[in-house]
């Protein structure tokens, strides 16, 4: 499913936070999107599901122009979203979440399967509240809603948020098969290197407009410069 932004102005309280950017992913990509603290990373990602109004430009979802969608239309077209902190309820078990995911109890069943196969850790705390898990494992049982059927657009914020190298690579792994299969991937990361690993496309934000875009070793070439501000025009083309 296919993301677009043209333009896209938004913020918060009447205080303008994105600054008429330009992106684009569509399906079997991996969108990274890097900046700084305070660069306006999540609020590109509150855009996107749904979270936040665009005040200006156009936001198109799967070949439709929204402006005002809420998450739950967005969330029917087939995104998910994994916000950053893990995503999942403290007081809830392993077996539960994908209950509340799932639904009907064959899919229950499916889904729970696929998701033990894929982080074999979680066959063994099925029974365990998701609060007493470990970070990583908590990041995998949130990114088991992106193996649901329909979904066809995942977006992460800061997968890698306080866990192990080890486990990051994981999870990674889990993003690359993901595009792989045709999902559409967009994902903040502060940690560029990692990110731009998998990655198909890269954008990086500073100060609420793209200072850079284009292929991983393009951003990676220039992401010095645009992280320090150098004087690169804002990108006005995805």
């Amino acid at each position: 499913m296919a993301v677009t932004l043209e333009g896209v102005r938004a913020g918060y309280g009447g205080i303008e936070v994105l600054h008429g950017i330009h992106l684009f992913a569509g399906p079997g990509d991996v969108c990274a999107l890097l900046g700084p603290n305070g660069a306006g990373k999540s609020t590109t990602l509150r855009v996107i599901s749904g979270r936040l109004a665009v005040d200006a430009g156009l936001l198109v979802v799967g070949g439709e122009a929204v402006r005002k969608a809420r998450p739950e239309r967005l969330a029917a077209k087939g995104m998910c979203c994994i916000p950053e902190g893990r995503g999942v309820f403290p007081n809830l078990t392993v077996e539960e979440h994908v209950s509340l995911w799932a639904g009907r109890s064959r899919q229950r069943r499916e889904l729970m399967e696929v998701l033990a196969g894929r982080f074999p850790v979680l066959a063994s705390r099925r029974g365990q509240l998701a609060g007493s898990l470990s970070g990583g494992e908590r990041q995998m049982l949130a990114l088991g809603r992106a193996l649901l059927p329909g979904v066809r657009c995942l977006v992460c914020d800061e997968l890698s948020m306080g866990l192990a190298p080890k486990i990051v690579e994981e999870l990674y792994e889990f993003i690359a098969g993901l595009a792989r299969s045709g999902v559409t991937v967009i994902l903040v990361e502060q940690f560029a290197e990692m990110a731009l690993g998998v990655a198909t496309r890269a954008s990086v934000l500073v100060g609420g407009t793209i200072r850079l875009a284009g292929s991983p070793e393009e951003v990676r070439a220039g992401l010095h410069d645009a992280y320090l501000g150098a004087a690169l025009p804002p990108v006005s083309t995805s």
